[in-house]
């Protein structure tokens, strides 16, 4: 029998192991390699990155900068340096491709932990009656953008817990230790992937511009379905995924800005539904 509690169980039995996890280590992979590279400089005097996610430097020469930092730098009516306006060109290009939130599943460190608190939550099948809107986190986005045209100040950027778990990496924690561990409790006791889902204005800077990116999760093979739900137990935005399979009048892609591109969905799967792919080959239903 099935075991609920253990989504991708199926998957493992019928594809084996690495299958079952692959696009997960691949992320885990992408999450430790990004740490080393700014790690690096401060161990071992090899400075690839110097700076932080929201603003570094490749290289001593390539500028990266967080679009959304130089937004709210914009609204404190100040203008950056050239280097930092470059940067952030390049980042937005590069999202603009592979998609916004590819940033939440790929690159934040934060992203373990939640990770971590759905796992742990799905384990001691922990249930809640807490619900919230998954349209918050966009109110939160507009109130820092407000709150930082107001007071002429990065008031996100002193509470953003992305920023302080990377610099609490390379640096030291500290207090912020605290809200690290607040956030893995209220996923694990309170709400499934609440913090990612629901209320980080990053995730939600970012899903705006998953609206026009190529590269997709597919569901040509949905005809294969057996209905485990295992995609929707997996899936930090499992809303993104039921239209894509029920829905058969509309093209077989989960065209939906929410999408991670974590590819669980992909792994968990024992009939290989799911596939990452590029929009303009992912048209014609199977």
């Amino acid at each position: 029998m099935h075991d609920k509690t253990r989504p991708g169980q199926e998957a493992i039995e019928i594809k084996g192991w690495w299958r079952a996890h692959q696009w997960l280590l691949l992320r885990r992979l992408s999450q430790a390699m990004i740490l080393l590279l700014f790690l690096s400089g401060p161990w071992w005097g090899i400075w690839i990155f110097k700076g932080n996610l929201s603003a570094s430097l490749l290289l001593d020469t390539v500028p990266m900068t967080d679009p959304y930092l130089l937004l709210q730098i914009l609204l404190t009516q100040h203008l950056p340096e050239m280097l930092g306006g470059v940067g952030a060109v390049l980042v937005l290009g590069f999202y603009l491709l592979v998609g916004g939130r590819m940033y939440c599943s790929w690159v934040c460190p934060l992203n373990v932990v939640t990770d971590s608190a759905a796992w742990l939550r799905n384990r001691l099948d922990l249930k809640s009656s807490w619900r919230l809107s998954r349209s918050i986190r966009y109110w939160l986005l507009g109130l820092t953008l407000l709150l930082t045209l107001l007071t002429g100040t990065l008031v996100w950027e002193s509470l953003n817990p992305v920023s302080l778990l990377h610099r609490g990496v390379l640096f030291g924690m500290g207090i912020g230790w605290l809200v690290i561990l607040g956030i893995f409790l209220f996923d694990v006791l309170i709400m499934r992937h609440g913090w990612c889902g629901h209320l980080c204005p990053v995730g939600a800077f970012y899903s705006l511009l998953g609206r026009v990116t190529p590269l997709r999760i597919s569901t040509t093979q949905r005809a294969a379905c057996n209905d485990c739900l295992d995609c929707f137990r997996v899936c930090p935005e499992p809303q993104v995924i039921t239209a894509a399979l029920k829905d058969k009048q509309h093209q077989p892609l989960i065209d939906e800005s929410q999408c991670t591109n974590c590819g669980r969905c992909i792994d968990v799967c024992s009939q290989d539904v799911f596939a990452l792919s590029l929009k303009k080959t992912s048209q014609i239903d199977n």
